[in-house]
């Protein structure tokens, strides 16, 4: 099948003009009729070759800031046009459509703009809308039309020209037609991947620079932090941060973000043994710390506070790895400074990341980072017994406990204070048992306390447990087809109970 066209009308529409004047100039030579637009259209004027304006066959100018400029039926129908179909021939006689043989298009740099760092107007501006329909409807019609889709084909086009005198035959047609509709898809699926990809952008910009880690999470493995810490810590005093160190301090700032009020936290493998919030950091310490203070031994320390001389010294009786606060007293650091292994941080104000990744399997994946906190306003009583304002105060605090603890986890907290939690458990009873057991080993009493779940109960016997602790309200997201016997058991026992409608799972 050789099916031999001659090419009588060419439409050119490029961004790319490196190497074009040789290809305008074969095609005016053989007498081809060239309609053009903008930019490409002043390039072959400055040749001193005749061409024809596209909005002159249109009777439209470019509009829209140049966004529409081909797209238009005396355009596509003159591409599309099937030349052996008598109805197709009609209808462009009728609507004086002329024919196009050849259309010569290169894509606006959408590619090259994304890696040039373009702010996203610009590269949005870079998709191109009317070039890749020209292309595509050419390639379509690959029967009747040549199509080239990108400035590497002008050479090649070019032989074709010398060598056929302006004839195409099928074969290169449908060659050309099939690189067209390849250069099509690539050129969509890198938009599609710009749209998609705004997690592998910030996971690009995570990793602009690398530090070596002393060794992993154990010692027989290797370890690297991707970042840049001084950006968000001025380290005082202290040995290596470590691995460990890095994911322990991670989840302290997260945590100790979440609270306005004069707090303290202790953080043990990414899990808070001691939260407690007061008007004076020396009582937030203090309480923090009898929440468990075996569990606070090696632990990191954080406080949104300056650290004053008084917490210092009570602090500097403990063993722990790492200390974090937004300024000390000069008093506070001399204290502090003594151990000379001791991590002592000046936490920066930044914004948290807006996406988190981690690796597994043979890939990564990637979520928006859970930033959702309940207010009071967002609680629905779902229970009889409604909360006191200590209470609704509690549950909002060992809410945010919850949050940022190791699912299935439970937090028991009162007057403020977190007086234990149960984290990482495969049940949300054994949870709930592991704090009951760590609060009495430690004193911590119960009664009238709150308690807060990360998930939904999926059973009553969670919130009858606690009763009989001596809890006597209960945060959760709600949600279980069996909510109802969690319900029932409160309004037959005097509890109080809110519903969130947000779960916390943190994995």
């Amino acid at each position: 099948m050789t099916c031999i066209k001659k090419i009588k009308t060419a439409l050119i529409s490029v961004y790319n003009k490196e190497n074009l004047a040789p290809l305008i100039k074969k095609l005016n030579q053989l007498n081809i009729k060239i309609y053009s637009t903008g930019g490409t259209q002043k390039f072959i004027e400055d040749l001193e070759i005749d061409v024809t304006s596209v909005e002159s066959l249109t009777t439209y100018p470019p509009i829209l800031g140049g966004r529409v400029k081909t797209l238009h039926p005396k355009i596509f129908g003159g591409i599309l046009s099937r030349r052996s179909n008598e109805n197709d021939n009609n209808e462009i006689k009728n609507y004086d459509i002329p024919e196009i043989d050849l259309v010569i298009v290169d894509l606006y740099p959408f590619k090259e703009t994304i890696a040039s760092g373009a702010k996203e107007e610009e590269i949005i501006e870079k998709i191109d809308i009317g070039g890749i329909s020209l292309i595509r409807a050419a390639a379509k019609n690959y029967t009747d039309v040549f199509t080239i889709s990108s400035r590497n084909q002008y050479k090649l086009l070019l032989d074709i020209l010398n060598k056929n005198n302006g004839e195409t035959s099928i074969e290169e047609r449908k060659i050309f037609a099939r690189q067209a509709f390849n250069i099509s898809s690539d050129y969509d699926t890198t938009i599609f991947k710009y749209f998609n990809n705004e997690n592998l952008n910030v996971f690009k910009e995570s990793i602009t620079s690398s530090t070596t880690l002393r060794y992993g999470e154990n010692p027989h493995q290797k370890g690297v932090f991707f970042g840049e810490f001084d950006k968000l810590f001025d380290k005082l005093n202290g040995k290596e941060i470590s691995y460990n160190n890095l994911l322990d301090i991670d989840a302290a700032v997260k945590l100790i973000n979440e609270f306005k009020e004069t707090s303290f936290v202790i953080m043990k493998h990414n899990n808070a043994c001691g939260v407690a919030s007061r008007t004076k950091l020396i009582d937030a310490w203090k309480e923090a710390l009898s929440g468990d203070p075996v569990s606070a031994f090696g632990g990191i320390l954080i406080t949104n506070s300056k650290l004053d001389k008084e917490t210092a010294t009570e602090i500097n009786k403990l063993f722990f790895e790492v200390i974090i606060a937004p300024d000390y007293e000069n008093e506070a650091f001399e204290i502090l400074r003594q151990n000379k292994k001791r991590i002592i941080l000046i936490q920066k104000e930044f914004s948290s990341q807006k996406k988190q990744f981690k690796s597994i399997l043979n890939g990564v994946i990637a979520q928006d980072t859970d930033t959702k906190i309940e207010e009071e306003k967002d609680l629905r009583l779902i229970s009889n017994s409604k909360p006191t304002k200590d209470n609704i105060i509690d549950l909002i605090f060992a809410n945010k406990i919850v949050k940022h603890s190791k699912s299935n986890s439970i937090v028991l907290a009162k007057d403020k204070k977190l007086l234990a939690s149960g984290v990482g458990q495969t049940s949300r009873v054994d949870a709930l048992k592991q704090a009951i057991n760590k609060a009495n080993s430690f004193g911590n009493n119960l009664e009238g306390g709150v308690m807060a779940s990360d998930a939904f109960f999926p059973f009553g016997d969670s919130v009858e447990i606690a009763y009989n602790a001596g809890i006597t309200s209960v945060i959760q997201p709600g949600g279980s087809i069996r909510d109802k016997e969690s319900i029932d058991f409160c309004n037959n026992n005097n509890m109080s109970m809110v519903f969130t409608g947000i779960r916390h799972f943190k994995h």
